[in-house]
């Protein structure tokens, strides 16, 4: 047992979880599991401003990408081209990498837009399976 599922078999059952300061994905998934409502942390922000954006690999999986990586440095691809956010509608990583790159505060901004939609749409499928029982 952890310390997360513990103290939440000890809260009252009609009260909401909140978890504070998980902001991974895939830690959000085992919060749940362990009985977890609610979660906030500044993670997909902070990650933002240093490069990190996530990327959808469908479902519940995802991958975490580097934007200041030089492999990004020519790639005209969209950060993700499954996403609706205004930054992978009208950037590249390309373009991106050169916003890091330079140290424009653009970059941070546009990659917390994506990151934020990202986590939007995620929380939306982790709901989506609670409702259907599979989570």
């Amino acid at each position: 047992m952890t310390a997360v599922s513990w103290v939440n078999s000890v809260l009252p059952e009609n009260k909401p979880r909140h978890l504070l300061g998980i902001g991974e994905p895939a830690d959000i998934i085992k919060g749940v599991k362990e009985g977890c409502d609610t979660f906030d942390c500044v993670m997909p922000t902070r990650n933002a401003r240093t490069g990190t954006v996530f990327f959808d690999k469908g479902g519940l999986e995802y991958e975490n990408l580097n934007l200041k990586n030089a492999k990004y440095k020519t790639d005209i691809n969209p950060i993700d081209d499954k996403c609706d956010c205004y930054t992978c509608k009208n950037y590249t990583r390309s373009y991106m990498n050169h916003l890091y790159k330079a140290g424009e505060m653009l970059a941070g901004t546009l990659a917390t837009i994506h990151n934020l939609r990202f986590m939007t749409k995620f929380m939306e499928e982790v709901r989506a399976e609670v409702d259907g029982g599979r989570l």
